[in-house]
């Protein structure tokens, strides 16, 4: 089976060398010449582990090409995916000129059926735009070719993208016709033979089901942080109500614990364009709405904890901040509470030197030589009066807390983002975390 992927951003690259990975003939389309000549040349431009040997050896047997030009490979494929991005715009809807424009490309110059499916997170009745557009073109051109269009939402986790493509909990797939379903389950099928998870749906139930399915994530998120500052107000630990709850098979223990916020590419994004898709439905999504108020209000946790620590006095203050990315196997900050953490500190003119394991690079390319950027942990919290403790990487799990504390400053305060430490265990510094 031959298959087109546009667009070799996160969801188009991780997707398209899985889908060789199974035997699919894959070729990844992209406008950004840079970036295919790179990808021909064994550079991956995004961080995944393991994505990087996976797409050598997938390119090696021939499995797996890259181009930009979309045209040429119209007439040789059965599906054409299109993993273009969906930036939010000013108002917080998904902005959808890089979806249309693969659609009009595709009707201008197709011959053959298609099927054409969404992979990009987009919003309720985009497929029914992308309908609109293949057939205008073709009308425009009198052609009378057969087509269909699909939604296949994606659910991968980045830093674990592969096993979730791999091994996915369920795959959604909105379809209108018998013949796009039976496509689909042959594509899909070789990597579900013991057991086909597949969830065929009408097309705005599956675009639905990706908002929703994040929006719940990130309602489960906020609802954490907010019971863990009601925690701390009145003694409690959050930690223990969190196993309290979570015990609760109705309920269930992921996506509970309580942080410095949510951000990435998808959950901020997707509860905005949800709010967006009610708004513009005449509907208030009224519980989204709080779950971003609160999201954002817990990104300046760390700060305000940071201040009243030092009552107030913290200009000059040298800090280290650990983890940078969102969440950790990612270099991908967008949205990520470290960038809000390191503006307020930079604000309130405070020293600030920073350490990840992969984002530093990313960093750089945000906020240039705004901060001081340390070699490793250890070199971070050199002189330091603080350390925040902001993405959960494993190696940041066991440090060694009594050679931290004779390299930091005196009065020197460590601020648990994550709630990761054991106060018993840090060689006497002061410790502070979430609920």
């Amino acid at each position: 089976m031959r298959i087109v992927i546009v667009g070799t951003g996160y969801v188009g690259l991780v997707s398209g060398t899985c889908f060789a990975e199974m035997g699919v003939n894959v070729t990844c389309v992209d406008t950004n010449q840079e970036k295919i000549e790179r990808l021909l040349n064994g550079d991956i431009p995004i961080y995944e582990p393991g994505l990087d040997s996976l797409v050598k050896r997938n390119c090696e047997a021939g499995r797996l090409h890259f181009t930009t030009d979309l045209v040429s490979c119209l007439d040789d494929v059965d599906v054409v995916f299109s993993a273009v991005g969906t930036p939010p715009d000013e108002d917080g809807s998904a902005d959808l000129r890089y979806v249309l424009e693969v659609a009009r490309t595709i009707g201008q110059h197709m011959h053959k059926y298609l099927v054409v499916v969404t992979k990009s997170t987009v919003p309720v009745g985009t497929a029914q735009k992308v309908k609109a557009t293949i057939q205008e073109e073709l009308d425009r051109r009198g052609e009378n070719i057969e087509f269909d269009v699909a939604s296949n939402p994606e659910f991968l986790k980045e830093g674990n993208a592969i096993d979730d493509f791999m091994k996915p909990d369920r795959v959604v797939i909105g379809v209108e016709s018998e013949k796009a379903k039976e496509i689909m389950t042959r594509l899909y099928k070789p990597m579900m033979l013991n057991n086909f998870r597949v969830i065929f749906m009408d097309i705005p139930s599956a675009e639905m089901t990706k908002y929703a399915a994040n929006s719940m994530l990130a309602t489960r998120i906020s609802f954490m942080n907010d019971i863990a500052n009601l925690c701390e107000l009145v003694g409690a630990n959050v930690d223990m109500v969190r196993k309290g709850i979570g015990s609760d098979s109705r309920i269930g223990s992921k996506f509970l614990y309580p942080g410095c916020g949510y951000g990435g590419s998808c959950f901020p994004k997707d509860v905005k364009a949800l709010i967006k898709t009610a708004e513009l439905n005449g509907y208030p999504m009224r519980v989204l709405n709080a779950v971003e108020e609160v999201n954002e209000s817990q990104k300046n946790i760390l700060f305000e904890k940071f201040v009243k620590f030092y009552g107030g006095d913290v200009k000059g203050k040298r800090v280290a901040i650990w983890g940078l990315a969102f969440k950790p196997e990612t270099d991908d900050m967008r949205e990520a509470p470290a960038l809000v953490l390191i503006d307020s500190l930079k604000k309130a003119g405070c020293e600030v030197v920073v350490y990840d394991p992969v984002a530093m690079n990313e960093c750089k390319r945000r906020i240039g030589d705004s901060v001081v950027y340390a070699k490793n942990m250890y070199d971070a919290v050199i002189d330091a009066d603080a350390i925040f403790h902001v993405t959960e990487w494993k190696e940041f799990r066991m440090p060694s807390w009594g050679v931290i504390k004779k390299a930091m400053k005196d009065n020197a305060v460590v601020i648990d983002g994550r709630n990761v430490f054991e106060p018993d265990d840090l060689e006497g510094l002061a410790y502070l975390r979430i609920g």
